[in-house]
């Protein structure tokens, strides 16, 4: 199979979907592998690197785009890189459809075979391609939240973990998953008093044995979100609900009740955000305020750290690229249920029912696709 690795040009997009030891593993399995010159820089790989493991080096994106059967990226592929797209051109990369009803149309109209990292789903229901940069979100969440809690940010002065004397910071995490539970070791480890809040006991009852004395667990309604978030310092919203969107659990009125200063650090932004006033900021203005608490809501946190999230991305990733390539995407959705789950989009109909739920569209049984 042909494989094109094109650049990242979203703003500040840092990572590269394929590191030269994948492009090595792809090139030795027979495949060709494209790369667009420079692709690679932003993580600290230089196009020697790929081509000294049998890759080659293109001019530039129409040129991956167009000789390419298959395209790795990391992130959705934005407005200028949609005409590049043909139909039956496999796409495998993040696209989060279920927050952008244009991208999702856009998408339809140029009949490839979308299939997106976040919606993989193992029996066990884990997400593996999304909890790589979901651990390194949940990490950066809570690094960026301190932060901007720092008065030179207009945060509300306040040092994370305190200081002998004087109480630490009060971090309330919305929501328990992969996210939540990086974000409280990285809140809990700096010493801040942390709250988990998530709707499954269960996940409660697991949190509550390996979380550390100063996580406390509360189950998440409406009575018990406004009494956490009053009180806090930092938000995390870590909410998700794969393949969908995020439902907006602080809502506009809320922000009243919040003290000045406070932050939100929105990780669900990529779903369309669990807070009412949260909009996508970039690395490069990554915040606002609303009534008197900060925004952040960054949609491509792990770029900022492209390095470690190139690597731990492409360790998960990698295997089932070297499925779609040397069986065809058509066989090896057909052998492996879980990258079936991936599937979003096919010949210009959406098969995977959340995306289809959120904009009314018709939905199509991804095995339909597959003859």
């Amino acid at each position: 199979m042909k494989i094109g690795v094109p650049k990242e040009i979203k703003t500040n997009e840092n990572r590269i979907a394929l590191v030269p030891a994948g492009a090595e593993q792809l090139v030795a399995s027979g495949h060709s592998v494209l790369v667009e010159v420079g692709a690679g820089l932003g993580s600290g790989f230089s196009d020697e690197m790929y081509t000294s493991v049998g890759a080659r080096i293109a001019p530039d994106a129409a040129t991956v785009w167009r000789d390419s059967e298959m395209i790795m990226k990391v992130k959705e592929p934005i407005e200028t890189e949609w005409k590049h797209i043909r139909r039956g051109q496999v796409v495998f990369t993040y696209f989060h459809f279920a927050a952008d009803e244009r991208l999702t149309r856009a998408h339809m109209d140029t009949g490839g075979i979308c299939i997106a990292y976040e919606t993989v789903e193992l029996p066990t229901r884990e997400l593996p391609l999304l909890t790589p940069m979901s651990e390194v979100a949940g990490r950066m969440a809570v690094q960026e939240g301190a932060k901007y809690l720092e008065k030179l940010y207009g945060g509300r002065g306040v040092l994370l973990g305190g200081v002998p004397g004087v109480a630490p910071a009060k971090v309330v995490i919305l929501g328990g998953g992969i996210v939540g539970i990086n974000a409280a070791k990285m809140a809990a480890g700096m010493g801040a008093k942390v709250t988990i809040l998530d709707l499954s006991l269960e996940r409660l009852r697991y949190l509550s044995d390996v979380m550390p004395a100063n996580v406390v667990l509360i189950h998440s309604n409406r009575h018990n979100i406004l009494a956490e978030v009053e009180k806090a310092d930092l938000v995390v919203g870590a909410v998700l609900i794969p393949g969908a969107k995020a439902p907006k659990l602080i809502r506009r009125d809320d922000l009243s009740r919040m003290q000045p200063g406070s932050v939100i650090v929105d990780v669900a932004i990529d779903q369309g955000g669990c807070v009412e006033t949260m909009k996508p900021t970039t690395h490069e203005n990554p915040t606002y305020v609303v009534d008197g608490v900060i925004h952040y809501g960054v949609a491509n946190m792990p770029g900022g750290v492209p390095r470690t999230s190139t690597l731990a991305l492409t360790n998960a990733t990698l295997p089932y690229a070297m499925q779609l390539a040397n069986k065809g995407w058509k066989k090896a959705l057909r052998d492996n249920p879980a990258l079936l789950k991936g599937l979003n989009m096919a010949e210009g109909k959406v098969t995977y029912a959340a995306v289809a739920e959120a904009f009314g569209l018709p939905f199509s049984e991804p095995a339909r696709f597959l003859d």
